[in-house]
């Protein structure tokens, strides 16, 4: 298991468009992948979890991979998340 503590930049944060993309790296893996942020952890291959955590500008989240391409899987996503823009 591999976890990595990511700013998120996106203006409006994890909403719909964000959160799907996220969706979609996080399916390409064979790792669970899963983010953290508030005490509340989701599954980033479910859009609804995403969106359930509710995360704002600014907010930090971790990101948590488990499996046989964990650290690739973390890597990716939370580049990703640090990337996203409007």
């Amino acid at each position: 298991m591999v976890s990595k503590d990511v700013a998120v930049k996106n203006p409006t944060g994890l909403h719909a468009r964000p959160a799907t993309l996220l969706v979609k790296k996080a399916s390409s893996f064979k790792s669970d992948v899963s983010v953290e942020y508030n005490g509340k952890k989701a599954n980033v291959k479910s859009l609804i979890g995403v969106l359930s955590l509710g995360v704002t500008k600014g907010a930090t989240i971790t990101v948590i991979a488990n499996g046989e391409d964990e650290e690739v899987a973390c890597e990716e996503v939370a580049k990703l998340i640090e990337t996203l823009e409007e």
